[in-house]
């Protein structure tokens, strides 16, 4: 009896690693917006050494909660 399937090869597991890498794929719109979450971080710390209790707050809030996390979630 012949056996079903011998010789052809399933295209799910490919599917899955294809699904897998495309969702790790970052766009040059990421890369930008981590930017300038990095850059708005750096500032933000910079403007906080020198004493800032308004901008430097502002800043590293808008970098760590709404930059970065749009880089990553953003395709």
């Amino acid at each position: 009896m012949k056996e079903l399937g011998k010789g052809k090869k399933s295209s799910a597991g490919r599917k899955a690693r294809e699904t897998a890498s495309d969702s790790l794929r970052f766009s040059a719109r990421s890369y930008w917006l981590f930017g300038a979450g990095f850059a708005a971080i750096v500032v933000g710390y910079a403007l906080l050494s020198k004493g800032s209790i308004t901008a430097a707050p502002i800043l590293l809030v808008a970098g760590y909660c709404a930059l970065v996390p749009m880089a990553i979630f953003v395709k």
